[in-house]
């Protein structure tokens, strides 16, 4: 990897740091800005709701008074986006409709756009890479977020010369978090709600972790970025410690459990009792490969890979990541290299709607990590041909029918808005990938 140096090389022609505007200073924009003061790049714009709470956020993280008045703070990020002093935008409202916007906008001003916003990227995703790559800028995932990470490991094991039998990351799960709503949350984090409320942590996205719907999202994710695809019956969520993975994460003919090679699946950092798994992945990425022919089966032992009995398969995982804090490689790759960390393509997976419980006709869905429903990944050809509502369009719309617990909710069951930008958009990509 050379982008500090390229970075300084940069810098030393005069040409300067790279500029970045940021749209969103919450938690993960928080983590970026928090290593801007020692990074080779420089935020000239930050667009938020709250124009104060992102000069608190600022402050939050370190930044001397300078610093933060050297900075543009807007409402408007598609105002951020027009703005001659930044070369590249960072995504980060984890609002679909929000994104979308950004994203063209982004676009018709000719930045390179890190779409941190992986509800967005799911939404609409494979139109807007497409539209990206026309203008001739960059349209990537976003470095230090577990699907950029995956999408690394995956292309270093195909780049080598192997295939990838399955992929994915780590959570904590169990059954019965798929009906968790944000009454019901913090106890499986640990948290009271007072306390969870005094540290400014937000109920629903929290939930949205916990539910199986930000797994969903990000395999979708992933799986859009790579060819990999889920299981025809969504995610399975194994229980599967990290010196395991190369043994059930393979094909079922050959004694694991995947439906098909070239899956992607989220692992569990819990057994189903509940109990506590050593050598667990909760926070990290995977993937599984295997071994094209005898000999490289045999550099796998003398070089001390873990493999299953036959050898054959044999996994990277790391078990980490820093989201924020790693944001600048995007940011760097983006501007520098003109390459994506990760990048949608195709529309191979999809995430829909299904009840969390029986729902009532009039009922009002409350989107991703809310009371009424759960994101569940599925192949987007599987959902295009059922008629499935995308989980990122599943907020404020209301039921024509009442919908039992378990089933997806399709679009004829709500009455969406076919006028707005997030839902055209939506309605355009599935025609185009259809």
């Amino acid at each position: 990897m050379n982008l500090h140096a390229l970075a300084l090389a940069r810098i030393e022609k005069g040409e300067g740091p790279v500029r970045v505007g940021l749209i969103g200073a919450g938690k993960f924009g928080s983590m970026f800005l928090n290593q801007v003061p020692t990074s080779p790049l420089e935020v000239t714009a930050i667009a938020d709701l709250d124009p104060d709470r992102a000069r608190a956020a600022c402050k939050n993280v370190g930044w001397d008074e300078a610093r933060i008045e050297s900075v543009t703070f807007l409402e408007d990020g598609r105002e951020l986006a027009a703005r001659d002093d930044v070369d590249v935008v960072l995504e980060v409202t984890g609002s679909p409709p929000a994104g979308i916007a950004h994203a063209r906008a982004s676009i018709a001003n000719g930045k390179h756009i890190i779409m941190v916003n992986v509800e967005a990227d799911v939404l609409a995703g494979p139109l807007l890479a497409r539209e990206a790559e026309a203008a001739g800028i960059v349209y990537s995932m976003a470095y230090g977020d577990q699907p950029a990470l995956v999408c690394e490991i995956v292309d270093w094991a195909r780049a080598t010369g192997f295939e990838v039998v399955s992929a994915g990351k780590g959570t904590k799960y169990l059954p019965s978090y798929h009906a968790s709503t944000p009454d019901t949350v913090w106890e499986h984090y640990g948290q009271t709600p007072e306390g969870a409320k005094k540290a400014g942590m937000n109920p629903q996205m929290f939930n949205s972790f916990l539910d199986g719907t930000k797994s969903g999202i990000e395999m979708t994710a992933i799986a859009n970025a790579t060819g990999l695809s889920p299981s025809p019956d969504g995610l399975g969520f194994p229980d599967v410690p990290t010196n395991e993975l190369q043994n059930i994460l393979i094909p079922s003919e050959d004694g694991g459990i995947l439906h098909h090679k070239g899956q992607v699946e989220v692992v569990s950092s819990i057994f189903r009792d509940g109990s506590e798994m050593s050598n667990n992945l909760r926070w990290g990425v995977y993937a599984v490969f295997e071994a094209p022919n005898e000999y490289a089966r045999a550099c796998f032992a003398q070089y001390g890979l873990n493999t299953d009995p036959s050898g054959q398969y044999s996994s990277m995982y790391r078990p980490y990541h820093l989201i924020g804090l790693e944001l600048g490689i995007s940011a760097l790759s983006a501007v520098l290299r003109n390459e994506p960390t990760g990048q949608t393509r195709d529309f191979i997976s999809d995430v829909v709607s299904v009840a969390k419980r029986d729902l009532k006709q009039g009922e009002m869905l409350d989107g991703e990590g809310g009371y009424t429903v759960w994101g569940k990944a599925q192949p987007a050809a599987k959902s295009l041909q059922f008629g499935a509502l995308p989980i990122g369009l599943a907020h404020g719309v209301k039921l024509s029918r009442d919908i039992k617990e378990g089933e997806t909710v399709r679009w004829e069951d709500v009455s969406a808005d076919e006028s707005i930008e997030a839902v055209k958009t939506r309605r355009a990509m599935e025609q185009a990938f259809s």
